[in-house]
């Protein structure tokens, strides 16, 4: 048989910091609970805002309402010393984003501290930065970036020793929980495989306001009513406390909106 026509080609960047990130979560045991909740009461106060907040926003602020009031979901387990958990004191989002880096697609993670405290104007800000500034300019994505152009024995180390020895060193640089989201490309993971206790994503959102959220989770942590609670947790999140928040927002916008220009009414962007 004639030998098949090809090339090598060298591992990018944001290829390197893929496969570093899923060398350490091999031995996490990943356990995944899906539950179907009704967004339709944060959908509706979506469609009031002129611009509404993005849903990996709200489901940041969600999941980290419910952690602030659950510590299981703060915590991580560390191998040494010796085998441990270890509690953040709040919640560190870490928020899957997706960007052009030199010419090809680049997922990379844009950390936002103590989400549950901040408005949600501000959660929007900070992910409107994260997908349009440079990539460079972002500090997460630059740190990310520069990592992941170690020799891959420099590598190894520093994600072994941001993984297993130091929670605060973790948590600081990966996050306490994570969130990624691709419903809105029609599709959506049934695992994530990550190196945090903790991660989130969703299906795609139904027309009767119904959506698939999958929780995925280091069984060495969490048991499965926990996990159970915290997605029902979430669903009372969303409808309760993010909702208003959202209707807040459209309210607070429409004023702005009708301050500036009277008689007019602002399209709204798509999300």
């Amino acid at each position: 048989m004639a030998p098949v026509p090809g090339r090598r080609t060298a591992l990018s960047a944001p290829r390197r910091l893929v496969c570093d990130l899923l060398h350490a979560s091999r031995r996490i045991p990943i356990i995944s609970f899906e539950r179907c909740i009704d967004v339709s009461a944060v959908a509706a106060a979506r469609r009031e805002s002129p611009q509404p907040p993005p849903w990996a926003v709200l489901f940041v602020k969600a999941f980290a309402l419910v952690a602030s009031r659950r510590p299981e979901l703060r915590r991580a387990y560390l191998p040494l010393p010796w085998p441990h958990l270890w509690e953040a004191a709040h919640s560190i989002a870490s928020v899957a984003v997706e960007r052009e880096y030199r010419g090809e697609p680049a997922v990379l993670f844009g950390l936002v501290k103590n989400p549950e405290a901040l408005p949600l104007a501000d959660l929007v800000a900070k992910l409107n930065e994260w997908k349009t500034q440079p990539v460079e300019a972002v500090g997460n994505f630059d740190r990310e970036l520069r990592y992941a152009r170690y020799p891959l024995p420099v590598r190894r180390f520093v994600w072994w020793y941001a993984t297993a020895w130091s929670g605060a060193i973790r948590a600081k640089n990966l996050g306490t929980f994570g969130v990624s989201l691709t419903g809105a490309g029609g599709a959506a993971a049934l695992n994530l495989i990550c190196p945090l206790t903790v991660s989130l994503n969703t299906g795609v959102i139904r027309p009767d306001g119904t959506v698939d959220v999958r929780l995925h989770f280091d069984h060495r942590v969490l048991d499965g009513m926990p996990a159970a609670r915290a997605l029902a947790e979430l669903e009372e999140a969303l409808r309760g406390e993010v909702a208003d928040e959202v209707r807040g927002l459209a309210a607070t916008c429409g004023a702005s909106c009708t301050a500036r220009s009277p008689g007019t009414e602002s399209p709204a962007p798509r999300a």
